[in-house]
């Protein structure tokens, strides 16, 4: 029911009467210029809004001249016309009450509490509210009544004509199946294409393709955020590049401190990789962690721009709010970029510029973490996203997202295969370092040994000498007294010859610089030999030496180095002797196996704790035991022992058990009738 004086009213209208009534505003809108502003509820399509608003459909006019406001309100709980979304009636309000209009932009402008620069525009609109210019005011009251009460003409539906073809009813809902069938066709093509391949790059490319023809889009592009660490280029760059925020998202927002952001093109190994830079620091930091560029792009011809390489100045950055809402699955759809920004002119005009009328976005997320967008662009006119686009688009950046999760997979792999080969070369290197240097230090102290061990010969060699010569005068010209100090310069002597003989063995072994004299000899002699000389030794420490042996006659005969082999016999019977108590026992018994010759040496002594046996054959070793300070040594017969042994390629075990007393077991190997030096076995 029509009021005076503002021409309020509020009834129910078909929604298409509302629409025609709304369409009405934006032509009084044009008559006054361009200084009106005009907003519909496409503008809340980018920021989250109350229940009441997602009900609620409105064209706002403001200027200084004409001013009118018309909301439309959904019951809640009314029935949508054939389950399409779509209502038949609407509770609708109009009037040019200025505290009316003027509240109602309060409001809007509460909403877009979190944008600087859309508040700020609110609030100075809500400041130009006048009282309506009363020519304008009658033009649009006798257009309002015309429109009114103008009944529609009705459509007179001709009875069919037996001459024109039947038009076959069913005809849009087999068209509908055949595009639900090639859609579902492509996207099996994409997924299968990923499913084949590990080339993200091709994917990509590929996929974008075949759905902006398939959808026939203008543009389709992918936009990639600039924390994603997948890429999908052949190239990177250390500069920050191109943010196409404004351009894809559609959710920018004003910084609040004025600044700018360059964009340029960079040239990178014949690529164009585009990069950003920033007067501000706290801006820099918001677009490392927000921002992002195009990847790829698809374009239905050339007429339209590309956005790749696109350069410009723009007064908007993007935020956490719109990567926090995409990152939960939102997607935005404008079908007109002129109503949707009607606020933003910066970012208007921006979107004039690049060609974009409407604009479909997507986020790519998987694992919880958002990759980047596909955004869809119209470019010639306005667009209105259906569902079965919307759904195609979707499904399309779910299979990206599994692509990228692949080539993200892939990359790692490679990356800690690559780690791991470096840190096996690396390990390699270093260990061959230490190896040779081991190798150098050791060879550096044999030599040693063996230069010092030369050079204590001579004046040790005099000092035995002589001793012996004094020992052999007539007693009238010694006392007692001095014969036992020459005794025991003597025996001393003989002592330290032994030891520096074992050491200069050992040292030469070790250079390498040893060769055995290789000849035919008798093995029992050879065992014989060695008895005898520690015969005496034996009898003085009361101890019994026997010979156990167990050879046939018929293989006395052996190959090797006698010599050898002796000091192999007497180093390990002179080591029992030692460690075993007076009236004990030693035992040399040796036997053949095949050509291998076996000797052992059975000793009732002190024994070896098992824990020590592994540092038995080590050089300089001496043995703790409740025995160390009775008996003296260097720790150097048994390490020379083994390196003669090993010099025949044979083997040393021993076995042994404490205060029961030690097996020794030695295999030597009949050898070949040449000579072997240390440096070949």
């Amino acid at each position: 029911m029509l009021s005076s004086p503002d021409l309020s009213f509020s009834r129910t209208l078909p929604i298409v009467v509302f629409n025609q009534l709304g369409v009405l505003l934006e032509q009084m809108a044009q008559t006054v210029g361009s200084t009106a502003l005009i907003l519909t509820e496409v503008v809340l399509v980018r920021i989250y809004i109350p229940g009441k608003w997602q009900r609620q459909r409105f064209t706002l006019v403001v200027s200084e001249q004409f001013s009118v406001l018309l909301v439309g309100t959904f019951e809640q709980g009314s029935r949508e016309t054939e389950g399409q979304g779509i209502y038949s009636e609407i509770n609708a309000q109009l009037t040019f009450n200025l505290e009316a209009i003027a509240s109602f932009v309060c409001e809007l402008r509460d909403l877009f509490e979190c944008d600087s620069d859309t508040h700020q525009n609110l609030e100075r609109y809500q400041q130009i509210i006048r009282p309506n210019d009363a020519t304008l005011q009658s033009q649009f009251t006798l257009l309002l009544l015309e429109s009114l009460l103008t009944q529609p003409n009705q459509e007179i539906i001709a009875p069919p004509s037996p001459i024109d073809p039947a038009v076959y009813i069913c005809q849009p809902v087999e068209d509908a199946l055949k595009k639900q069938i090639s859609q579902e066709r492509l996207l099996n093509q994409v997924t299968t294409q990923i499913r084949k391949s590990l080339d993200l790059p091709v994917i990509m490319a590929t996929a974008i393709t075949q759905v902006r023809e398939f959808l026939e889009l203008d543009r389709l592009v992918i936009y990639k955020f600039a924390g994603s660490q997948v890429n999908t280029q052949p190239y990177q760059s250390d500069i920050i590049p191109l943010n196409e925020t404004a351009l894809t998202t559609g959710m920018e927002l004003s910084v609040r401190e004025p600044c700018e952001i360059y964009f340029s093109i960079h040239e990178n190994n014949g690529e164009h990789s585009p990069f950003v830079s920033v007067n501000n620091k706290t801006l820099l930091e918001d677009y490392q962690q927000y921002g992002g560029y195009i990847v790829y792009e698809a374009r239905a011809t050339d007429a339209i721009r590309s956005v790749l390489n696109y350069t410009e100045k723009n007064c908007f950055i993007q935020s956490s709010q719109c990567w926090e809402k995409y990152c939960q699955g939102f997607t935005l759809a404008v079908d007109d970029v002129e109503k949707t920004y009607a606020l933003e002119e910066c970012l208007l005009n921006f979107l004039r510029e690049c060609q974009v009328k409407a604009k479909f976005a997507a986020p790519i997320i998987f694992e919880d973490k958002l990759w980047g967008l596909l955004i869809a662009h119209q470019c010639d006119r306005p667009h209105q996203w259906n569902d079965s686009e919307k759904n195609l688009l979707i499904a399309i950046a779910e299979q990206l997202a599994i692509a990228i999760h692949q080539a993200e997979l892939m990359q790692t792999l490679t990356q800690e295969k690559q780690n791991l080969e470096q840190r096996v070369i690396e390990r390699t290197i270093a260990l061959r370092d230490a190896l040779l240097a081991a190798e150098a230090a050791n060879r550096l102290r044999s030599e040693f040994l063996a230069t010092i061990s030369h050079e204590l010969l001579t004046p040790l060699t005099y000092v035995i000498g002589m001793s012996s010569t004094l020992l052999r005068w007539p007693l009238g010209e010694l006392s007692q007294r001095q014969r036992g100090y020459l005794q025991t310069i003597h025996d001393s002597g003989e002592h330290l010859l032994e030891m520096i003989n074992d050491i200069l063995d050992l040292s030469q072994i070790e250079a390498g610089k040893t060769a055995l004299n290789i000849s035919e000899f008798s093995l029992v002699n050879v065992a014989q030999n060695a008895v005898e000389s520690l015969r005496k030794k034996a009898t003085s420490e009361q101890i019994n030496l026997i010979l156990d042996l167990q050879i046939d006659p018929k293989r006395d005969r052996f190959i090797g180095d006698a010599e050898r082999v002796e000091q192999i016999l007497w180093n390990l019977l002179t080591n029992a002797i030692k460690f075993t108590p007076e009236n004990g026992s030693v035992t040399l018994r040796l036997w053949v196996e095949d050509d291998t010759a076996i000797f052992q040496v059975e000793d009732t002594g002190i024994g070896i704790p098992e824990e020590q046996l592994p540092l038995l054959f080590e050089k300089f070793q001496q043995l703790d035991t409740p025995y160390r300070r009775r008996y003296e040594g260097t720790g150097v017969g048994l390490a020379l022992t083994k390196q003669l042994v090993q010099l025949h390629r044979g083997r040393i075990e021993v076995e042994s058990t404490v205060s029961i007393g030690s097996i020794f077991t030695v295999w030597i190997p009949t050898q070949a009738v040449r000579v072997f030096r240390s440096a070949e076995c």
